[in-house]
């Protein structure tokens, strides 16, 4: 699923009482930092149902969960070209404020928020219950699932640390809690109900987040970072973008949250510092379906290889991609190999392909196994070695938003 987004970003300068606004190519719900989609979607009313039997209600969830929200400020350094500067090269800068929420894991002072919330931040503090306010170091971040790990030291505060659940368990319908900062009001609860899954977001690197949970609890510039929780109180989902239906910066009912399993999966490498590195593939492929019937393909399901970025480790391994030519959905490369499966197990999608890389290391050996035209009608299988590589610290362009791995 191919998601355009728009994310106007707006903050308070200080001193001066300014706000500038600018465009940023991804972000999410930051105050002041919304994404839009190019869906126009109608507003779904928010379910306000009281929990199911064995669940608690939203009071107590909000009683449990609350005091383990934190609320995060990043103070950000703008810069400009000065105007003052006539023969050029000369920058000003300025400072601005993000606000954000977080949630705490541990009783050690970790933090678990959105890398957007604290992207180019000069100074990060976070506050607690009862107005309790820390400096807090970034430690760790991933850009390419738009999770970052914060750290304060816990002397003097009493931590509540937020339990983390299964997203992997989550099904449509399942009640849903949001809790957070929107608009800076602090620790607001909305609720709702798991109304998608499945859904792919732009991380802020232009890479692409798959897994992603939908939402219509409703969530809000503020929310970024803040916990998804499921009727047990328990953590599912970090509240990272939503859908405005190109009317404005406030929620229509449909926000996305990045799963928690996501995360649960590094926060252990988040902690001890640095950047995630993400195993890399270097290629874009598109679901085989029935929309490229016309093109007559061996298979039914697969990823058809579109296209292979030079230097990448699909390059190296010789897989190949296609040229364009039309089909009932637009323009698609043909020609290009199909993979059918990695390691001995079966891939029937693009997705699978983007899943089967993010589950591997960089440097990890893996098999990839194709289908390859010969230009003549026919078909011939074929299984090439790969040495994944770490990803780049942006997307390649033709890569933006596009699984592939």
């Amino acid at each position: 699923m191919k998601r355009s987004l728009l994310i106007p970003f707006v903050c308070a300068l200080l001193g001066g009482g300014v706000v500038v606004a600018v465009v940023a190519a991804a972000g999410g719900l930051s105050k002041g930092g919304t994404t839009v989609t190019t869906v126009q979607a109608a507003p779904a009313a928010p379910s306000n149902a009281s929990a199911p039997a064995g669940g608690l209600t939203p009071g107590e969830i909000y009683k449990r969960a609350a005091p383990g929200v934190a609320f995060v400020t990043s103070t950000v350094v703008q810069r400009s070209e000065s105007p003052f500067n006539l023969f050029g090269g000369g920058e000003s800068q300025r400072q601005g404020v993000d606000t954000g929420s977080g949630i705490v894991i541990d009783t050690k002072g970790t933090i678990l928020t959105n890398y957007h919330v604290i992207e180019n931040t000069a100074k990060v503090t976070v506050s607690f219950e009862k107005g309790k306010t820390l400096e807090a170091h970034v430690v760790g971040k991933d850009p390419s699932n738009d999770l970052a790990v914060l750290r304060v030291n816990p002397e003097g505060v009493t931590l509540h640390p937020i339990a983390l659940g299964d997203s992997n368990g989550v099904q449509v319908g399942d009640p849903a809690y949001a809790i957070g900062n929107p608009f800076d009001l602090e620790r607001t609860l909305t609720t709702g109900v798991i109304s998608a899954l499945q859904r792919h977001l732009t991380a802020p690197n232009g890479f692409q987040i798959n897994n992603v949970l939908q939402t219509d609890a409703p969530i809000n510039p503020g929310n970024s970072g803040g916990p998804l929780l499921n009727s047990s109180g328990r953590v599912i989902g970090i509240n990272s973008q939503i859908e405005t239906g190109g009317s404005g910066n406030g929620s229509v009912g449909i926000g996305f949250a990045v799963p928690i399993n996501t995360a649960k999966s590094e926060i252990r490498q988040l902690e001890k510092g640095g950047t995630v590195a993400a195993a890399y593939l270097g290629l874009v492929t598109r679901t085989v379906d029935g929309s490229l019937s016309a093109l007559n393909l061996p298979v039914q399901n697969g990823a058809l290889v579109l296209s292979v970025q030079p230097g990448t480790p699909a390059n190296k391994a010789g897989i190949k991609g296609g040229s364009a030519a039309s089909s009932e959905s637009g323009e698609v490369a043909v020609g290009g190999d199909i993979i059918v499966g990695i390691n001995g197990k079966k891939v029937a999608s693009s997705e699978d392909v983007a899943n089967d890389v993010a589950s591997h290391k960089p440097g990890d050996k893996v098999t990839v196994e194709l289908l390859r035209p010969d230009g003549h009608g026919h078909w011939g299988k074929k299984t090439v070695g790969v040495t994944l590589a770490s990803r780049p610290s942006t997307a390649p362009e033709g890569l933006n938003n596009t699984p592939g791995g």
